[in-house]
C-alpha cells in the first residue's frame, strides 16, 4: 500500500515538474517618447534570439516571450531603433519603461529627371528602356535562378559564385548555419512577417541574421539576383531570396562534393 502511495506521489511530482517546465516566460514593458514621456503605440518589438514579435498597444504597453540575456530589437518609423538586453532584474521586477528617441530628419529638394516623358502613352512606352532579368533552370532545384541579364557568362557566374570555396557566399553560409536555420522561424511569427513585409531598409534582416546591411546586397549579388530586385523588394521578399539561395547552395554544394569524390 505504501509502495502504491509513493508511486502516485512520485508521478504527481513529475507531472507538476513537467507543467512548470512548459510555462512560457515573458517580460512586459512600456515604450515612451524620451522627449515628452508620452506612450508610443504601434512600436515593433522583436526578440532576436527567439524570433518572436509583438506590437505596443495604445498605452505603449507590450509583453513578449523572453528569458535572461535575450535581445529585444525595438523599431518604429520616425524613431531611432533600439536594442535592449533582457536582464534577471527585469524578469524579477516584471516590467520596464523604455524610451525611444525621435529621428531628426532634414528634407532636401529632390529633382527627378530620369526620363523625359511627353504624356502620350505610345511615345513614352518607347522612351523607357526595357530591363530583362532572366532565370536559369538548374536540374535538381525546385525553382529557377535569377541571373540578371543575358550576358554570355551569366550562367557561369551563377555556378561559379556557388562553387568557388573562397567566395563570400561560401564564407557566409558556411559560418552562419544557426542564423540561417532561423530563416524559416522568422516567417512563422505573424508580427515578424508583417513587419518585414512593410519594411525596405534591411535593418531587421541584418539584426536577425547578425550581418551588416551592406552584406545583404552583396549576398544577393553573389546569388545573381538583379539590381532592380535588390533595390525594390521589401524585406520579406529579400528574406525569401536569401532563404532560396541558401537552399540552392546546399543542393549544389552536395552535388559538387559528390562530383569531386567520384
Amino acid at each position: 500500500m505504501k509502495f502504491i502511495t509513493l508511486s502516485i506521489l512520485f508521478l504527481f511530482s513529475l507531472t507538476s515538474f513537467a507543467q512548470e517546465q512548459t510555462i512560457v516566460q515573458k517580460v512586459t514593458g512600456t515604450i515612451v517618447n524620451d522627449g515628452n514621456l508620452f506612450p508610443i503605440p504601434n512600436a515593433n518589438i522583436i526578440n532576436v534570439n527567439k524570433v518572436k514579435g509583438t506590437v505596443t498597444n495604445t498605452r505603449g504597453y507590450f509583453e513578449i516571450e523572453a528569458t535572461a540575456n535575450d535581445t529585444l530589437h525595438i523599431t518604429l518609423l520616425g524613431y531611432q531603433s533600439l536594442r535592449v538586453k533582457v536582464t534577471n532584474d527585469w524578469i524579477k521586477n516584471g516590467t520596464a519603461k523604455i524610451q525611444l528617441t525621435e529621428k531628426a530628419i532634414a528634407l532636401e529638394e529632390v529633382v527627378v529627371r530620369k526620363y523625359d516623358l511627353t504624356g502620350y502613352l505610345e511615345v513614352d512606352s518607347k522612351l523607357i528602356p526595357e530591363k530583362e532579368n532572366f532565370r536559369y533552370s538548374i536540374s535538381g532545384l525546385p525553382t529557377a535562378y535569377e541571373a540578371g541579364d543575358r550576358s554570355p557568362n551569366a550562367f557561369t557566374r551563377v555556378l561559379g559564385s556557388i562553387f568557388n570555396p573562397a567566395d563570400m557566399l561560401y564564407n557566409f553560409f558556411g559560418n552562419k548555419p544557426r542564423e540561417l536555420k532561423r530563416l524559416k522561424s522568422m516567417k512563422k511569427d505573424d508580427t515578424v512577417r508583417n513587419l518585414l513585409e512593410s519594411k525596405f531598409d534591411r535593418e531587421m534582416i541584418a539584426v536577425l541574421l547578425g550581418v551588416d546591411k551592406k552584406e545583404i546586397a552583396e549576398i544577393l549579388q553573389r546569388c545573381n539576383y538583379s539590381e532592380a530586385f535588390i533595390e525594390s523588394a521589401n524585406d520579406l521578399q529579400i528574406l525569401d531570396a536569401i532563404s532560396e539561395c541558401y537552399e540552392q547552395y546546399k543542393v549544389l554544394s552536395k552535388k559538387h562534393e559528390k562530383y569531386i569524390k567520384d
